[in-house]
């Protein structure tokens, strides 16, 4: 019997969008084990293929075998795929249309471990579809034990194993040709995470053809202790070595991905880094043109509400419709399927593509950016700066005890017929005559009001930055 201090702290390690927890406290082998039993049980995969993968972690190898021991015990049929991805999963699952998991905590640091669940397709599994109902059975496995599959009239499932890098780096091959491009020196900083196995697949010829790329790579070997920074490229200090080696090499571009490689993110040939809306708005340009080059009269592109206001206009001025949602991948995800979205983007550099299943992948927007920047003879620091138009604060969290009294004092000063108040997804104020907006957004999970802006020029950025910030922290 498991005791219930263990039940109680593996549960809270079910977020909103997957699990996340510490190794050996809040995520063990025996309740990922309860899990693969319970994520059979609520999928109903007894007698059907399931996949399972992990990232370089050094727990992921054990987590793995365990989940498949609670899932085979369930009845499902394994299929191990061994180091992959994130996005390599969701390719798995949207090629062979059969649910899987990969072992990852995405940037977090080394001690944590998690588990990204899809059903077939790559169709997300949330607290909206089903992961809390994995959740709940798996506390009960916990607590009285997986029953023997004989016991509960099951025959146990098989393990077997196969290896997807291949058909995936030819699936991305595929959608984007990169062949065709003048010459570019890229660095590619894997963060010591999966990139460093995935890059040399679809950039490189580790497995296809050359392409006209030379990759200079930096922290490729697989290391999920990260020993040179965090897998976390939003944080600046993450980006610095990328930075300072695409100066050094003098590189035309330079790419981060996080630890399991499903964002991406950009830095020009002076070792700038170009804002995810940039590239959010370059690569649904090239959507748009694709998309309409195949007869769609007006595709329609996703992006959260923090996403620059330089993303809906570009949209708009291509002949595409933009669709705004909230932030969160299984928002922009479900709002993809149901409005047959070609594209999606979040200022969190996740990119969402219709052809790569609705899921995110950082690989693919790599791709696009480099495709982009091979076809015209400028650097990048000049293409980038066509989707750029707009100065933002980025995000900048304030811990407050009372969010709902901040942002009244907020409203209270914003309040007027200059102004729009938006609710969704946190408050948003925008100015009639387009000069500046911002958002504030309440974490769910920590006292934190995160605020968002933008404006036309750097002063009043910064003047409605500061503002608001004050206001915000008066009396935090």
């Amino acid at each position: 019997m498991t005791s219930p201090n263990l039940t109680d702290s593996f549960q809270s390690a079910f977020k909103a969008y997957d699990v996340r927890g510490i190794v050996g406290e809040t995520i063990t082998a025996e309740s990922v084990e309860a899990t693969g039993a319970a994520f059979v049980d609520v999928l109903g995969l007894a007698g059907a293929e399931l996949l399972v993968g992990g990232d370089m972690r050094p727990s992921s190898p054990e987590f793995e075998q365990a989940f498949a021991a609670g899932a085979t015990a369930r009845g499902a049929n394994v299929v191990m795929l061994g180091r992959i991805s994130t996005d390599e999963l969701y390719y798995a699952c949207g090629t062979r249309g059969t649910p899987g998991v990969v072992f990852t905590a995405s940037h977090n640091p080394a001690q944590y471990n998690g588990i990204k669940m899809a059903r077939a397709g790559a169709v997300p599994v949330s607290a909206d579809s089903g992961l809390y109902e994995i959740r709940d059975r798996a506390a009960g496995y916990l607590a009285g034990g997986i029953p023997a599959p004989e016991a509960a009239g099951l025959t146990r499932g098989t393990v077997t194993h196969e290896d997807v890098l291949a058909g995936y780096a030819a699936h991305l091959r595929s959608l984007v040709d990169l062949a065709g491009s003048r010459p570019l020196k890229v660095v590619v900083d894997a963060g010591n995470g999966m990139a460093g196995l995935t890059t040399p697949a679809v950039l490189g010829s580790a497995l296809l053809p050359a392409l006209p790329l030379q990759i200079v790579p930096l922290y490729f070997e697989l290391d999920g202790t990260f020993p040179n920074h965090p897998a976390n490229p939003l944080e600046p200090e993450n980006l610095r070595d990328l930075q300072a080696a695409v100066v050094e090499h003098g590189a035309d571009i330079g790419l981060a991905f996080d630890g399991d490689a499903d964002r991406c993110f950009v830095v020009d040939e002076r070792g700038v880094p170009v804002s995810p809306s940039a590239i959010t708005a370059l690569v649904a340009r090239r959507e748009i043109a694709r998309a309409k080059a195949g007869g769609e009269e007006q595709p329609v592109i996703i992006h959260n509400l923090i996403t620059s206001r330089a993303v809906p206009e570009l949209v708009e001025h291509d002949g595409g419709r933009a669709v705004v949602t909230r932030v969160g991948h299984s928002f922009i995800k479900a709002v993809m399927a149901e409005q047959g979205g070609v594209f999606g983007g979040e200022h969190s550099a996740h990119y969402y593509f219709r052809d790569f299943f609705n899921a995110d992948t950082g690989m693919l927007a790599a791709m696009h950016v480099l495709a982009a920047l091979g076809e015209q003879d400028g650097p990048l620091s000049a293409l980038a700066a066509e989707y750029d138009p707009y100065f933002a604060s980025g995000e900048i969290n304030s811990q407050v005890a009372d969010k709902d009294a901040a942002v009244e004092r907020v409203l209270a000063a914003y309040r007027g017929a200059a102004v729009e108040v938006g609710t969704m997804d946190g408050t948003t104020v925008s100015a009639r005559d387009g000069s500046f907006w911002f958002n504030l957004r309440p974490s769910n999970t920590e006292p934190f009001l995160r605020y968002n802006g933008e404006a036309k020029d750097l002063a009043t950025m910064e003047d409605i930055r500061d503002q608001v910030l004050a206001l915000v922290r008066n009396g935090a």
